[in-house]
């Protein structure tokens, strides 16, 4: 199973958005995946449920941050050129799903019981949310290689 399908399967199966990017990618990383699950917990659903920026899309910073961030607080190159991937991810997320908030993408502002209720009533969460952790990890792929 390749990163991309690993990604889709762990959201599949039970983990929000952004553990199941971050997951996907924690051995390449040497990163366990028990600290990546309980780390990534509460960025799920845009932030906490606040319908902000994408889990997926914040799974794919973090997993951004691990290849190319700074170690040392005056290891400033590292640091702009995370800030930079960052950035150009979400340009490449947003090309393909027109936004990175979770509201827009969903639909719904699941941050209000209306929303949540709406976007559950749906079936939304399993409707488009695995592809946005697909896109995700598909842009993540393509930036690791480059």
């Amino acid at each position: 199973m390749n990163k991309v399908e690993s990604a889709v399967f762990s959201f599949n199966n039970g983990f929000n958005c952004c553990q199941s990017v971050l997951l996907a990618y924690c051995q390449e990383f040497s990163l366990d995946s028990q600290v990546a699950s309980r780390l990534s917990t509460g960025f799920g659903g845009g932030m906490g449920r606040m319908a902000g920026v994408c889990g997926a899309v914040t799974g794919a910073f973090m997993v951004l941050g691990l290849k190319y961030g700074n170690m040392r607080a005056e290891d400033n190159e590292p640091k702009q050129k995370t800030r930079e991937l960052v950035r150009k991810f979400a340009e490449k997320f947003k090309a393909r799903n027109d936004s990175i908030a979770c509201k827009d993408i969903l639909g719904y502002d699941i941050s209000t019981p209306q929303g949540l209720k709406t976007a559950r009533e749906e079936a939304l969460f399993s409707k488009l949310c695995p592809k946005f952790v697909q896109d995700a990890a598909e842009i993540l792929e393509e930036m690791l290689r480059d």
